[in-house]
């Protein structure tokens, strides 16, 4: 079984210049999803997407196989797709490699677990997915502006408010980590398609870095060893 993990990790990040190469928890930031994908048991290619030369000597000093991607690939509009699917054409066209399964990992997420990714992967596999994504359980009441009126989303204010525990079954995509067939990706240009399953992860462990707030709150964490061996 051919398994890739895909890490598309632009050098233009604009709320946290320089985000993907900061160091966070001893490390930069993408290196923690390198390492990640590389103790990953079912993972067995890591390669970095990138147009950025120190995030490509970075990755490679990891041990990550890096592609470079054009520039019209990696400005704000370009889609995580188009970037997964130039890679899939460079393996294919110039090593003649087509994989099997495809992990998407995006590497603004140091605390997820390799174990994680391959819990994933085996659900994945089990439940013979074509498409999965990580996801957590979402308890929190949801309001929405309707003109300048408050309007409830996911619950009847009327009603009797919930408890947290007794919450409806219902989860918030995290970003963490999709699997899915190629297929997939080339038949629909999307992440998601097909027979779709969800591997849901805790809040922490899926944490997004895409603010200055999240960046410390992910530095606090490693120093205080509350995620100690989250990532190998």
């Amino acid at each position: 079984m051919k398994t890739l993990a895909i890490i598309p990790a632009r050098g233009g990040s604009k709320r946290i210049p320089r985000k993907n190469v900061l160091e966070v928890g001893g490390k930069a930031l993408i290196v923690h999803t390198v390492n990640q994908a590389q103790n990953s048991d079912h993972i067995n290619r890591v390669v970095v997407s990138t147009d950025d030369d120190e995030i490509a000597d970075v990755s490679q000093r990891a041990g990550a196989e890096v592609l470079m991607r054009p520039a019209a690939l990696s400005n704000g509009t370009a889609t995580s797709e188009s970037a997964l699917i130039h890679a899939l054409d460079e393996l294919a066209d110039n090593y003649n490699y087509v994989p099997d399964e495809l992990v998407f990992l995006q590497c603004t997420s140091p605390l997820r677990r390799p174990t994680d990714i391959d819990d994933a992967i085996d659900r994945f596999r089990t439940m013979q997915f074509d498409s999965l994504f990580s996801v957590s359980r979402f308890r929190k009441y949801v309001w929405k502006l309707d003109g300048q009126i408050p309007r409830s989303v996911n619950f009847d204010y009327q009603a009797e408010r919930w408890r947290e525990q007794d919450f409806p079954e219902q989860y918030e995509e995290n970003g963490s980590i999709y699997v899915m067939k190629p297929w997939v990706l080339r038949s629909y240009n999307y992440r998601f398609g097909g027979r779709m399953g969800l591997y849901e992860m805790d809040s922490w462990s899926a944490l997004q870095v895409d603010t200055p707030e999240d960046l410390a709150l992910c530095a606090a964490a490693f120093k205080s060893r509350v995620v100690q061996g989250s990532n190998g």
